[in-house]
């Protein structure tokens, strides 16, 4: 295995891990698989595992995974990732979503390489300190043969 990408740490928003579980062929489930084939370093938080398991505790994805599978499922997640403390909330608003100004500062704090997010207020956002790529622009970037 690469050093490199052992080396690459990666914050997946919480829509990024939910759709690796509704769609088992589609590319978050394949960023999934890659984070467990050690090609990047996953990181979350305890608050990003908290909402992890409150999404997958909704009625509407029993059609996806039983509510074991899904408690399975942030378990397996959270054994595969380094999880990292909270950060403190923000003083100012970064972006429209409190929620979103939490993965921000989540991954600045982490010291992330890429946020991964398939929304649009963090695939638009411009922060210096941050790269953000949906999860197809991920997979490409750690897919794609490089030549050093």
């Amino acid at each position: 295995m690469c050093e490199v990408y052992e080396r690459l740490r990666v914050l997946a928003d919480t829509n990024v891990l939910v759709a690796a579980v509704t769609s088992n062929e589609g590319v978050s489930a394949r960023l999934l698989i890659a984070a467990r084939a050690r090609r990047y370093r996953l990181i979350v938080s305890p608050r990003l595992l908290e909402e992890l398991d409150t999404v997958l505790a909704r009625p509407k994805f029993r059609r996806y995974l039983s509510s074991d599978d899904a408690r399975r499922f942030v378990v397996m997640v959270r054994e595969l990732a380094e999880v990292i403390d909270d950060p403190p909330a923000p003083s100012e608003p970064i972006t429209p979503d409190p929620d979103h100004d939490f993965l921000v500062l989540l991954a600045e704090a982490a010291d992330v390489d890429v946020l991964v997010s398939g929304d649009s207020d963090l695939t638009g956002l411009h922060r210096t300190s941050l790269v953000v790529k949906t999860p197809g622009e991920f997979l490409a970037s750690i897919t794609v043969p490089h030549h050093w």
